[in-house]
């Protein structure tokens, strides 16, 4: 069964509901580092701090959740500050002589960790783009667009932040093109940049030629250069809410360029080869890892359940449910919508648990760590209210 529109008016009201009332409340303004700038993100379940080390990347995603809300939600001081708490921090210590960014910080700004991938910048462009808009700030708008240019240089130009040595085994993920599309994505909706729809068609068709394998009903999350499946463990190991992340920024840009259906085509295919390679028959739930010809996964994890495939599943199937009305997806938003509700969020402290053994049972407590802090579930929330915010004003009674 498919939703009415009472239960869609209802699953609005939720989704602004737990964003506002839990989400938001259990990270701000606590997380507000006042001494040394920056958020402090490393939270038990209670809220009470574990460590006060900060990752680059979730500085950039929270500096881009509040100018989000402020930009869209209501425009409250509190989240205006706090972005501006959070690019100030970006700027003062997280880039490197060279341009590029850091990983991983201390409280005070000293740099430990730097990766040779530039995910850390794609986060500050889409951080300073939005902060841009919210707070009028032009100098912010021409950092965003200079760094998303040196994201394309990193994007295009082979071995630029490779070790200097020759791979016999070279291979291509697909979160590259990913993470570009929703970043560039965000900076034409903010603030704009001319560089945006090319670039948004090239990544797409990158994925769909490269990735997305009709034949065994699959996307990849690693490849050849040319696109063939590499054989190896690393090269089959696929990470299902993942690439229905990448499904649903296909789905978003479908809605952008009026319902185009080549891609609506595209990312309810991959949404379904994926549910059926990732959802857990038996206790339901989005499984971490899978192989492409049902071998063994490497990695231990494999078959936990992770809180932000579930946020990605989520968003993914209501947006496909919403354009094309096909029944098969509101049901699947039903499942992964009350698993992940029922099994992940913390009814008595707010926010979600990041971390579940295959049965549903909660491995950890931890709310914050280097890689989980107020991006995922909160941009799920906020997106999904605005989605069926849209979708109930252009279909009214």
């Amino acid at each position: 069964m498919g939703y009415d529109r009472k239960e869609l008016e209802v699953l609005q009201e939720f989704y602004s509901k737990q964003l506002l009332n839990s989400t938001i409340p259990f990270w701000f303004p606590r997380s507000f580092d006042q001494e040394y700038g920056g958020f402090l993100f490393m939270r038990d379940a209670d809220g009470s701090l574990i460590d006060d080390d900060k990752a680059v990347w979730i500085q950039g995603r929270a500096t881009w959740m509040l100018s989000t809300l402020y930009n869209t939600v209501e425009q409250k001081q509190e989240w205006l500050d706090g972005a501006k708490l959070g690019y100030d921090f970006l700027n003062q210590y997280c880039f490197d002589a060279d341009g590029q960014m850091f990983f991983h910080m201390t409280r005070d700004g000293k740099p430990l960790r730097k990766r040779r991938y530039f995910f850390s910048e794609t986060f500050y462009v889409i951080a300073a783009a939005a902060y841009a808009k919210a707070s009028g700030n032009e100098d912010a708008a021409q950092r965003a667009r200079k760094v998303f240019g040196k994201c394309i240089e990193y994007a295009t130009i082979p071995g630029l932040l490779q070790p200097k040595f020759t791979n016999i085994r070279p291979s291509k993920g697909i979160g590259v093109p990913m993470i570009m599309i929703n970043t560039a994505q965000q900076l034409r909706d903010t603030i704009g940049d001319p560089r945006c729809d090319q670039w948004i068609e090239k990544w797409i068709k990158e994925i769909e030629y490269d990735f997305v394998k009709d034949d065994i009903q699959c996307v990849m999350e690693q490849v050849a250069p040319d696109g063939s499946i590499i054989d190896h463990i690393d090269g089959r190991t696929l990470n299902p809410g993942h690439a229905i992340e990448g499904a649903w920024f296909i789905l978003h840009e479908a809605l952008y360029r009026n319902n185009d259906q080549h891609l609506i085509d595209l990312g309810c295919r991959m949404i379904d080869y994926m549910w059926e390679r990732g959802w857990d028959k038996e206790h339901g739930g989005i499984l971490y890892f899978r192989d492409v010809y049902n071998k063994p996964v490497q990695e231990y994890w494999q078959d936990m359940k992770f809180w932000w495939p579930h946020n990605e599943v989520i968003i993914a199937t209501l947006l496909a449910y919403l354009t094309t009305g096909n029944e098969k997806y509101a049901i699947w938003h039903k499942q992964v919508h009350e698993y992940s509700y029922k099994h992940f969020y913390d009814k008595q402290n707010g926010e979600w648990f990041g971390y579940l053994h295959k049965d549903g049972s909660i491995a950890q407590t931890a709310k914050g760590n280097l890689y989980k802090g107020p991006f995922h579930l909160p941009r799920q929330e906020w997106y999904c209210m605005q989605l069926l915010n849209n979708y109930l004003r252009q279909n009214k009674k």
